[in-house]
């Protein structure tokens, strides 16, 4: 059976997508009250979420290089690069 935890954290960080996301709206959009569901936490715990303050914006999340290496092992970033315009590299084959 599949871990439900670790499906949960590939949808939060596709979810947060290629750009930043406000900190409050990620928060609001994945909070849980479940123990067995950490998502967030373990999200973050694993080092894919970053944080950043961007002025006149406030509080934002951003899938880190680490998130984005997870995302590509396990699901791919195809979509990401479509909506980013980011041209496919050699090593996002």
């Amino acid at each position: 059976m599949a871990d439900p935890v670790e499906d949960l954290v590939l949808d939060l960080l596709e979810w947060i997508g290629p750009h930043s996301r406000p900190y409050a709206e990620t928060v609001e959009a994945w909070r849980t009250s479940c123990p067995r569901l950490p998502v967030w936490e373990e999200a973050h715990d694993r080092g894919f979420l970053e944080h950043c303050n961007e002025p006149g914006r406030g509080a934002r999340l951003l899938v880190s290089a680490k998130g984005r290496e997870h995302l590509r092992a396990h699901r791919g970033l195809a979509a990401w690069r479509e909506e980013s315009g980011a041209p496919e590299t050699a090593n996002d084959a």
